[in-house]
């Protein structure tokens, strides 16, 4: 239940994020950017919060979430919208910067309800 709550909390900030950016900012469909937000969250939520973040550092957690969602925003955003590329890296790279600031402030949250992979190297090293 608690990886449920992590993730719709990422997913709303995501799809808030995403959708001033991109679809006010650039005029994305609604329909596109929640599917942007729906395989966004899904890959940097595996990937960021719950394997790197327990084995690395915050920053780092949050460096490498910045560079999935301007690859996965950029590659997606191309792909469902036509755009061109350079417009779709230049509403990727605004993102994926807001949207490391947002992460930042989450890894606190995975942290603390230890949600990570490390939750696992935890409990078997204790015996």
């Amino acid at each position: 239940m608690n990886h449920v709550k992590a993730l719709l909390i990422k997913e709303i900030m995501t799809l808030a994020i995403l959708y001033l950016i991109l679809s006010l900012g650039f005029g994305i469909s609604f329909i596109n950017v929640l599917i942007i937000t729906l395989v966004l969250g899904a890959i940097s939520y595996i990937l960021g919060d719950l394997y790197i973040l327990p084995k690395k550092t915050n920053m780092v957690a949050t460096m490498a979430d910045l560079g999935v969602t301007f690859v996965v925003v950029w590659l997606l955003g191309i792909a469902l919208t036509g755009m061109e590329a350079a417009t779709m890296a230049e509403a990727a790279a605004i993102s994926a910067i807001v949207i490391a600031i947002g992460e930042y402030l989450f890894h606190f949250y995975i942290l603390r309800k230890d949600l990570g992979a490390n939750k696992r190297l935890k409990a078997s090293s204790s015996h």
